[in-house]
């Protein structure tokens, strides 16, 4: 019988990288976790713990911190890296593009670094559809050419580039880029979610703190983009389906050697006003917002064509917007009553 896995996850106490590791855990393999908690809680490897009837080994440290990460692949047969670790709001790295081109860029070059010392030789990067900047077409392909509005988005772009050289060097080396587009909900059983330490970027949370009287109103970045309502389009994704995905490009990474990026959504479209509204059915509760001034960065529509993530790794979503919604507000309500 085959030997178990042992696989790291950088950023794996992070909101997909904990929903990564449960999947993983439940599909046999032996789960590392490399984390600052910087964004994070610890209390989440108990969650997972509480999941699956197994915890993750924790290695705790900053991906910037290349002899550690050496020292840890020196002492542990590591076959894949799954990479979450990175700073990730698009608009606060407008506001601090040099933090965020220190921790996702330095850091996994400091990750590649200590990889290639210890022999360690494939990949899957957490990248996103920000680095196809401003869509010139929807839905969007994995043809579509990239670029960024945003620092956050060309830290993406560039680690992609990064991976792909380095594929072309070192024809051992394997890299799958899967770009996500925007993931929300949470696991069905409510005892993990999406719930950063520091102020929430991300909508859901934001619409979680607003339903349980946390947050007055939710604030919608512009309203007169050339969409249905005037709110932003995006492709919502589910967590768990996120995860899921991870599997899958674990096990194309041993059949396809080379370089691949990936697009993980739903090829659906929803606005903000959209996802208000099937929020407030899926908790009973009405959600207030008001619109203020567009966020330097964002797009008018981004959706995803998913046909390579059905042709090369077999999967596609199986959860839909209201699914999303329900567990996001049983986790965030399960958090708020620990």
């Amino acid at each position: 019988m085959k030997d178990a896995e042992n696989i790291l996850l950088t950023g794996g106490a992070g909101f997909i990288g904990s929903h990564t590791a449960i999947d993983l855990i439940q599909n046999g393999f032996n789960v590392f976790i490399y984390d600052d908690f910087s964004n994070s809680n610890k209390d989440v490897l108990d969650s997972i713990k509480r999941i699956t009837g197994i915890a993750p080994k924790l290695i705790e440290g900053d991906i910037r911190d290349y002899e550690k990460l050496s020292h840890f692949f020196s002492k542990t047969k590591i076959h894949s890296v799954i990479h979450f670790a990175g700073l990730k709001a698009v608009g606060d790295s407008v506001i601090k593009p040099l933090e965020y081109y220190d921790n996702n860029i330095v850091g996994t070059i400091s990750l590649l670094n200590a990889m290639r010392e210890n022999g360690v030789n494939k990949i899957i990067f957490s990248s996103s559809a920000t680095v196809y900047g401003d869509p010139e077409y929807l839905p969007i392909d994995e043809n579509h050419k990239t670029s960024s509005t945003n620092p956050y988005g060309r830290t993406k772009l560039f680690i992609e580039e990064i991976l792909q050289d380095i594929v072309n060097s070192e024809t051992f080396f394997s890299a799958i880029c899967l770009r996500y587009f925007n993931p929300i909900g949470a696991h069905n059983s409510g005892f993990i979610g999406e719930s950063p330490k520091d102020r929430p970027n991300n909508i859901m949370p934001i619409i979680n703190k607003v339903c349980f009287g946390l947050q007055k109103k939710l604030y919608i970045f512009g309203k007169d983009y050339d969409t249905h309502d005037g709110t932003g389009v995006r492709d919502y994704i589910h967590v768990v389906d996120i995860a899921r995905g991870h599997r899958y490009a674990l096990a194309l990474l041993e059949k396809n050697p080379g370089w691949e990026a990936i697009n993980l959504g739903t090829g659906k479209g929803f606005s903000v006003l959209d996802l208000i509204n099937y929020y407030e059915k899926a908790s009973g509760r009405k959600i207030p917002y008001e619109y203020i001034g567009r966020r330097q960065g964002d797009v008018a529509s981004c959706f995803a064509k998913v046909d390579k993530a059905k042709q090369l790794l077999k999967w596609e979503a199986d959860f839909n917007i209201n699914e999303m919604c329900l567990s996001s507000h049983k986790a965030y309500f399960n958090c708020l009553i620990k």
